[in-house]
């Protein structure tokens, strides 16, 4: 969606590259500081349930593409990691990170690939987050039935654990595309008021 908009604006493209950092770099962020806000304020199941490092990912698909949500996907996880890690209690735990560095790869690959619908139709970012859901869930679990004998996970505890975290995977399949769909809106009004002004 914001390469329409920086084609429309006909940036260069370093300037494309800028701000897709900038907004990547940002997204990354968020998807450190949200989980520390949700464990202070609802315990270390908090994060099981509710899934806070999700939601930047899956914006970062929605907003960047498949090929920048990407590395969000991958960065989010290994940069909360480390600095998590350096503060004495690391998040993920160093079990987990690999299974969620693919998880939220597939959640932001499978949400990106619906980048350009949303730019045309903003709607499109409900089947986009739920579709990216269904497969980075999917993924996560399937890893741990291959790789069980080498892993503290069960399949038995990550079905546990995707049922406890189901509500706050809808909550983010109606919050993502709000968001995404909110920031079409302002983006279509601001095309609309630069293309008056130059009518006038």
């Amino acid at each position: 969606m914001i390469e329409n908009v920086l084609v429309r604006k006909g940036y260069s493209f370093k300037m494309k590259i800028t701000v897709k950092s900038l907004v990547s770099l940002g997204l990354v962020v968020l998807a450190v500081a949200l989980p520390q806000i949700i464990h202070a304020a609802t315990g270390q199941a908090g994060g099981v349930q509710w899934l806070p490092m999700y939601l930047p990912v899956l914006l970062g698909g929605c907003l960047l593409g498949a090929w920048w949500g990407l590395g969000i996907g991958v960065m989010s996880p290994i940069v909360s990691f480390l600095i998590t890690l350096a503060l004495g209690n690391p998040m993920p735990a160093a079990a987990r990170l690999p299974f969620m560095i693919v998880e939220l790869s597939v959640f932001a690959a499978v949400s990106g690939l619906f980048s350009k619908k949303i730019s045309a139709n903003g709607w499109m970012a409900f089947p986009a987050v739920l579709l990216a859901a269904v497969a980075g869930r999917a993924t996560f679990m399937l890893l741990v039935v291959i790789f069980q004998a080498v892993t503290p996970f069960t399949p038995q505890l990550i079905w546990s654990q995707i049922q406890t975290g189901l509500i706050g995977l809808v909550l983010q399949a109606v919050l993502v595309p709000f968001i995404v769909m909110g920031l079409k809106l302002l983006i279509d009004r601001d095309n609309r008021e630069r293309l008056n002004d130059g009518k006038e």
